[in-house]
């Protein structure tokens, strides 16, 4: 009997193991811009700044055409970005697009060209609460989560991690030289999430591309996951 007593104090003294706790969730900021826009600068510096300052967000830049016939073409620029910011405005209410205007986890948005009400509306925004995604080895592991209404958008996002200065030269921005970080170079849709587990192939980014993973409700909806590679 003390044998046995004296193996049930060991199994209640045996210390739990600690779980891995799962990644806290990204926030996800999208800044729309032109190199045409005098406006945009000071937006763009102070997005370049939390991708510098902020590892708990996933910054992501993307240039739109309407300004190409004002003087200057943004060599950047993308109608997939042009639609990108038109989704949002009708996702937001909003009738129009305009530059700049960040966008915050597909919540809310604000023109980004002052960091104190940009910090405050991200620090009010709610992050992300869909399913855990991770970004591993060629493959996107999408977990279970609350079921949307209509099956989320998985969109698949290739962006240049270096700081790249693009002298400008004709246009609202003539003569000046611009830094650009995390602009967006490519954006395909790899299908859909219902909120059942799911898994998709990824391939290798093109050289000097960086990858992430948006979940997103459709037609500019808010953004349930994020990852990056």
């Amino acid at each position: 009997m003390l044998r046995l007593a004296l193996l049930a104090v060991a199994v209640v003294a045996t210390p739990a193991v600690a779980l891995p706790a799962a990644p806290a969730p990204l926030t996800v900021i999208e800044l729309f811009q032109s190199q045409g826009c005098s406006s945009c600068p000071p937006a763009n510096a102070n997005v370049n700044a939390l991708i510098a300052d902020r590892p708990d967000i996933l910054a992501l830049s993307f240039a739109v055409t309407y300004w190409d016939q004002l003087g200057w073409k943004d060599g950047f620029a993308t109608p997939a970005n042009t639609q990108r910011q038109w989704d949002y405005a009708r996702g937001l209410g909003h009738a129009q697009v305009w530059t700049p205007q960040v966008v915050i986890n597909g919540r809310r948005d604000i023109t980004g060209t002052q960091a104190q009400p940009l910090a405050k509306l991200i620090a009010a925004t709610p992050r992300p609460a869909g399913p855990v995604a991770t970004l591993n080895g060629g493959k996107l592991v999408i977990g279970k989560g609350d079921m949307p209404r209509t099956a989320a958008d998985v969109w698949l996002v290739r962006y240049d991690p270096r700081t790249v200065e693009v002298a400008i030269k004709a246009g609202e921005n003539n003569g000046r030289k611009l830094p650009h970080r995390n602009i967006v170079r490519q954006l395909t849709r790899l299908g859909g999430w219902s909120g059942l587990p799911a898994s998709f192939d990824v391939a290798a980014a093109p050289p000097g591309l960086s990858t992430a993973v948006l979940v997103q409700l459709p037609r500019g909806g808010a953004i349930l996951a994020a990852a990056r590679g």
